[in-house]
């Protein structure tokens, strides 16, 4: 793809974000009622939605743009130790289900990126969300896959190639550390 394609996919991605301006609303309540509960994010993706997993987590401990509090964020995806030892033990579908099993508290928020919304280990995740009653939020692409359907609320990023779809949820996630301190800036945060 020649770089002037590459560039109008990326932005078609992002002006796909406008349709989907109440499911980003949803998303962001659900970030803003687990913060401010004193509850954690706990994000999980592959490849190269565990990156953004693990980015979205540092901009929510260290910060986004301004002097404020640190953020309780956990990126499941970033402990490869911990990793090879669930995959080796119980099976690469677990590797976020047994950390969710050990880690989540009532009222914390599991976070799925995927491009695809197919993986296995993310269905389970999303599954064991709903067995443990915890809400769930997932920033997806391509049709949402069967992700879509289990989150309590699914951002789902239109479009057929992986960048343009990774980088409307980078975008987004950007958006969401915005609202956040903006939120947490306000006299009744």
């Amino acid at each position: 793809m020649k770089l002037p394609d590459a560039i109008d996919a990326t932005i078609d991605a992002l002006r796909s974000l406008l349709s989907l301006q109440t499911e980003i609303r949803q998303g962001e309540e659900l970030i803003l009622r687990a913060l401010r509960g004193g509850h954690r994010l706990l994000l999980c993706g592959n490849g190269g939605s565990a990156a953004e997993a693990q980015h979205f987590a540092t901009e929510m401990v260290g910060r986004f743009r301004g002097q404020r509090r640190s953020f309780p964020a956990v990126a499941l995806s970033a402990d490869g130790s911990l990793l090879s030892c669930i995959a080796n033990d119980f099976g690469w579908d677990s590797v976020f289900v047994r950390q969710l099993q050990g880690q989540a508290r009532p009222g914390d928020l599991l976070v799925v990126l995927s491009s695809s919304g197919q993986s296995s280990n993310l269905v389970a995740v999303l599954e064991e969300a709903r067995r443990l009653g915890l809400p769930s939020l997932a920033l997806l692409g391509r049709d949402g896959g069967p992700c879509r359907n289990l989150a309590t609320a699914a951002i789902v990023v239109p479009g057929d190639e992986t960048a343009p779809i990774q980088e409307a949820q980078l975008f987004l996630i950007h958006h969401f550390c915005r609202r956040i301190e903006e939120a947490f800036s306000a006299p009744d945060a």
